[in-house]
């Protein structure tokens, strides 16, 4: 993941002194643990200010509104009771060439500075701390106590020290060439790895953009460079030192990333703010969506593997319960010739009441002929007991696996994070399984009561222009069954495997033709566990003949009046991988 740099962190507070200064802070919002969102008043408008300070995404930038869930975080609602009200004044650094800036706040622009809100964006050690005017740390996102960090500390009640002071050589556009080339070339060593020692400031992803515009290799020995390849090298330093210091960027998208100097640019964007919002929410998105997705994988792995035993357990009892009738015939056997029975027998040969073929019988030698038939029937009724008691269990066992073979089967269709829609669809399943008792809560926020308005299933364009509708999860799944169908719908589902619930949407008079109907199929059999199948049986009817049985687990449904079309997985995937989803 690509760090904010010095040079990306100038690029920001740039835009943010031009356009939001000064503004008056309205709200404090904490998204999560290592995400903070202010809303800023201005004359012209209202914006959410974020500042990040995740180990590896670390960033400031003004970003979207924040949920309606409650905020229960202690750090926000410190920073609300300190600063609400007050008047951003200014963004500044709080040492040359440092990754920290200082927003002050104060009553009003003209007024001396009450407060002090150091953002610090520096990799693992990012932190945002609130500091008075007699530069006591009054709350930090992160305190670091004395044992964590001998040289820097940070405690509430302590003074505020800035980082330790940067070593390097500082670059300056007044610098010569020969000057500049001589502190690089020090030390033989590859061109990249000398910068970075050399100068402070710079960030890999800055050094290669550089050496890529001067077309030179980054990994390249610097007593192999020619004297072009060093004037070359120097330009692009002098315009990066030049951009510093007129405020000018040009920030757009990289094959590998993205940048603020146009170097390497294959798409430009308007503002820093947004390319910073879109990186760095899309890099946070996926890292958190790879998490929650691995450890539900992980959680219904465990939960379906201890479910199968019991299943295996009881149907083995079932099993063991068939051979009830067969003890009571023994113990009727012995009951009716209990005069061939012989002290010290442990077994004995009676013909058969039925057909009169002999029937051997195992004894215990301990009983007479009376007490091993009362054995007999004593074990007969167990046996029967067993089979009343064990199918309920056996049925309610099979249940939960079909249920969270269906929960599964919707994990499996997001393996990977594609749009910004399959992070919020993944934690509605982390939210349903936490509701059904399977994970703890930990504090998690439950996005099961939000506006159903805001659900974004797949949706997809028949050959007819036909919407069709999938559901991504089994909320949705019961949204688009028994909430949005309609009457002159149809609704598909794979016959007998877990899958998702498919909506075709029909006009009133409008008839769909084969190619619609076997499209449906298609999507059906494809956002199912049968997605690795040539052919999967699917059924089609109207949302009236579908039911939800009392009490029954979300996804779940029953359906009737139903007809069959065979779905083929791999006609779908063809669609999809030509990007047709509307």
């Amino acid at each position: 993941m690509q760090p904010v740099d010095f040079t990306t962190l100038t690029a920001i507070c740039g835009e943010l002194r031009q356009n939001w200064l000064p503004a008056r802070l309205e709200q404090v919002y904490q998204r999560d643990r290592h995400t903070l969102a202010i809303a800023l008043r201005t004359l012209q408008g209202r914006g959410w200010l974020t500042l990040c300070w995740h180990p590896q995404a670390a960033h400031l930038c003004l970003g979207d509104p924040p949920p309606r869930d409650p905020d229960t975080f202690t750090f926000s609602q410190q920073l609300q009771h300190q600063l609400n009200g007050l008047a951003l004044v200014e963004i500044a650094t709080i040492a040359p060439w440092e990754r920290a800036i200082d927003l002050k706040f104060a009553r009003r622009p003209d007024d001396p500075i009450l407060w002090h809100l150091y953002t610090e964006i520096m990799g693992k050690y990012s932190n945002v701390i609130l500091v008075n005017r007699e530069g006591l740390i009054v709350t930090a996102a992160h305190q670091v106590s004395s044992q964590q960090s001998r040289v820097r500390p940070i405690l509430t009640g302590q003074p505020y020290e800035p980082p330790p002071t940067l070593l390097d050589a500082i670059p300056t556009a007044q610098e010569s060439l020969a000057r500049w080339q001589e502190r690089v070339s020090l030390l033989p060593g590859p061109i990249k790895r000398n910068l970075l020692k050399t100068y402070r400031g710079l960030s890999s992803a800055l050094v290669v953009s550089m050496l890529q515009e001067a077309g030179l290799d980054p990994e390249q020995a610097t007593d192999r460079l020619q004297t072009e390849d060093w004037q070359r090298l120097f330009h692009r330093w002098q315009e990066w030192l030049q951009s510093l210091d007129r405020g000018t960027f040009s920030p757009g998208w990289t094959r590998s990333g993205y940048t603020v100097l146009g170097w390497q640019r294959v798409s430009p964007v308007e503002t820093v703010q947004q390319i910073i919002q879109s990186y760095y929410g899309q890099q946070l998105n996926q890292q958190r969506f790879e998490q929650v997705h691995h450890q539900l994988g992980q959680k219904l792995k465990i939960l379906l593997e201890k479910l199968n035993q019991k299943k295996t357990t009881f149907r083995n009892r079932l099993q063991q319960s068939e051979g009830a009738d067969c003890y009571r015939e023994q113990a009727d056997l012995l009951m009716a010739h209990l005069h061939h029975w012989q002290p010290g027998m442990t077994t004995i040969e009676l013909p058969d009441f039925m057909t009169g073929d002999p029937v051997s019988i195992s004894l215990n030698p301990e009983k007479n002929a009376v007490q091993n038939a009362q054995a007999f029937y004593k074990q007969h009724q167990k046996l029967k007991r067993a089979r009343t008691a064990v199918l309920p269990l056996l049925a309610a066992v099979e249940a939960e696996i079909q249920y969270l073979e269906q929960v599964e089967a919707s994990l499996t269709q997001m393996d990977r994070y594609q749009t910004s829609a399959d992070l919020p669809a993944l934690e509605e399943i982390r939210d349903e399984l936490i509701q059904q008792g399977y994970l703890e809560a930990s504090g998690y926020r439950s996005r099961m009561e939000t506006n159903d308005s805001g659900i974004d299933f797949h949706r997809y364009r028949t050959p007819s222009n036909f919407e069709l509708l999938v559901g991504r999860n089994n909320r949705q799944n019961d949204q688009l069954t028994f909430r949005l169908a309609g009457d002159y719908d149809l609704w598909f589902h794979t016959q007998e495997i877990p899958g998702s619930h498919v909506l075709l949407r029909l006009e009133p008079g409008a008839v769909p033709e084969k190619v619609d109907l076997q499209f449906a199929a298609d999507l059906a059999a494809y956002y199912s566990r049968g997605r690795l199948s040539e052919q999967v049986p699917i059924v089609y009817t109207e949302p009236r003949h579908v039911y939800k049985p009392k009490g029954a687990k979300p996804g779940m449904a029953i359906y009737k009046q139903e007809r069959i079309l065979w779905g083929r997985p791999q006609g779908a995937a063809t669609y999809l991988s030509r990007g047709l989803e509307a």
